[in-house]
């Protein structure tokens, strides 16, 4: 090959330019230069394929090896499905679709490395209870009971060397003493039996005393959380055990404004709805169903709330649904019991979900999981897993006072964004979040606990020692 370069000369303008040959000298075929001709030649012919081959061939190796480190990425992308308050529904909907086994190998990266150690107690404080009632380990608040459960099936958090753990959990089962007169369950007894078992763990170990309980984890899982009364002037009187108020404490009572019973370090948890009894109530369901019920609600209401010491029920506002829309033909209200409730919940479009003696209710994660949009009526709530949930996107929220234009507020959201509601509702991980299982699933409700918890790593004594030994 030959360079040429040639000055052309201009008479009218004294401008100089480079005008560059390059020829190829194929004729010339003389020693090694017809070799080196030949292949200048096929290159020159074939470049593109030869280019395209070796960018294949990087592109094809760079997605095996992006492959390989997939778990970590697929960690956040999965979670960020329920976390990220600002994600869009398209990115969601990709993000549900990938495995959960990979996720599982990042588990211990997501929760930071943190170990909880589960007391061995003797069975009076647990194992005893669940022997004495099936109930105990299905009603509404046994999430005491699942959360247990899903700690000792799981090896990647759960450490038998309590010198490792960041917590430590106490297992105490304190709703499961039914009353023979109503079959609800009494807890006279709770603060007696969570008194003694703080008493056994201080006596028989010595990590109770030295962090004075910060790092200790109990549930309780009833109205007013571990004022444990089910009044609410009762339970702030009563207020949180002295000696539970340094520890944490996972409750599905919680309100976003100051209140005696929740000013312990806590948690706010989802009622207990048995998983099997959601996909039962699934597979007998027609695969045709429409939802034909608009509005619906079936729990306790009373035309004539008795005043017991000055307190209502529901603070009058199931009182004033049933006077307001009772018999009206959009509005299906019941005030009896009825085993198969649940097929109801998946005809209905609307689930009415008002305040109790609590504000929280089991009806919330009934009719979230079941696919009914969560009307919810209890002034200042705190839902389940608020940080990471995002509610305002699957649920209404209707202030009590404005019961009475709950038909307008309906129809206003029907004419509106319903349809984005029910399709929010359908994604598999937000329904994962407020259900418990055993062993735990990556992204339910005990993962979203341990999730929650490794957020307060700074309890840890462990970690503590580690980062300033001169505190030992």
């Amino acid at each position: 090959m030959s360079l040429d370069i040639k000055i052309p000369q201009s008479s009218k303008k004294k401008k100089t330019s480079f005008i560059v040959n390059m020829q190829l000298n194929h004729h010339k075929n003389r020693g090694g230069n017809n070799k080196r001709n030949i292949f200048i030649v096929f290159f020159r012919h074939y470049y593109r394929w030869i280019l395209w081959f070796f960018l294949s061939l990087y592109f094809f190796t760079s997605y095996f090896a992006g492959d390989q480190a997939s778990p970590s990425s697929t960690t956040i992308t999965t979670n960020s499905l329920i976390s990220n308050h600002k994600t869009s529904s398209s990115l969601s909907s990709h993000a549900i679709i990938e495995s959960s086994a990979t996720v599982k190998q990042g588990r211990t990266s997501i929760f930071s490395g943190m170990k909880i150690y589960v007391y061995d107690l003797p069975a009076r404080f647990n194992a005893d209870w669940v022997t004495a009632s099936d109930r105990c380990a299905s009603h509404l608040f046994a999430a005491e009971v699942a959360i247990h459960r899903a700690l000792l099936s799981d090896s990647s958090v759960r450490t038998l060397d309590p010198e490792e753990a960041d917590f430590f959990f106490v297992p105490v089962y304190v709703s499961c003493n039914f009353s023979t007169a109503n079959g609800f369950p009494s807890l006279s007894h709770a603060r007696s039996l969570i008194s003694s078992a703080v008493d056994f763990v201080s006596d028989g170990y010595p990590f109770w005393n030295r962090s004075r309980g910060s790092d200790h984890v109990f549930v309780a899982s009833h109205d007013f959380g571990a004022c444990f009364h089910a009044m609410e002037d009762m339970a702030i009187e009563a207020g949180i055990p002295e000696f539970m108020k340094k520890s944490i404490i996972l409750q599905t009572f919680g309100v976003n404004y100051k209140h005696p019973c929740q000013e312990a370090e806590h948690v706010v948890i989802p009622p207990y709805i048995p998983p099997v009894s959601v996909h039962r109530a699934i597979e007998k369901a027609p695969a045709n169903r429409r939802r034909d019920i608009w509005a619906f609600f079936r729990g306790k209401m009373e035309v004539n709330p008795k005043n017991i010491s000055g307190r209502y029920y529901s603070k009058g506002v199931r009182t004033a649904i049933l006077k307001k829309y009772g018999g009206r033909r959009r509005f299906h209200l019941n005030r009896h019991r009825f085993a198969g409730y649940r097929a109801e919940i998946l005809r209905s479009v609307f689930c009415l979900c008002p305040l109790g003696w609590a504000p929280w209710s089991p009806r919330l994660v009934e009719s979230a999981v079941l696919g009914c949009v969560p009307v919810v009526i209890a002034d200042g709530i705190q839902l389940p897993f608020s940080e990471t949930v995002r509610w305002p996107e699957i649920s209404l929220t209707v202030a009590e006072k404005d019961v009475r234009n709950l038909r307008k507020i309906l129809e206003h959201v029907t004419a509106t964004n319903l349809s984005t509601i029910q399709r929010n509702l359908r994604e598999p991980a937000f329904k994962r979040a407020l259900l418990y299982n055993v062993p735990m699933m990556e992204g339910d409700a005990t993962w979203h606990i341990l999730d929650a918890l490794s957020r307060k790593l700074d309890r840890s004594y462990r970690r503590s020692m580690v980062s300033d030994p001169m505190r030992s």
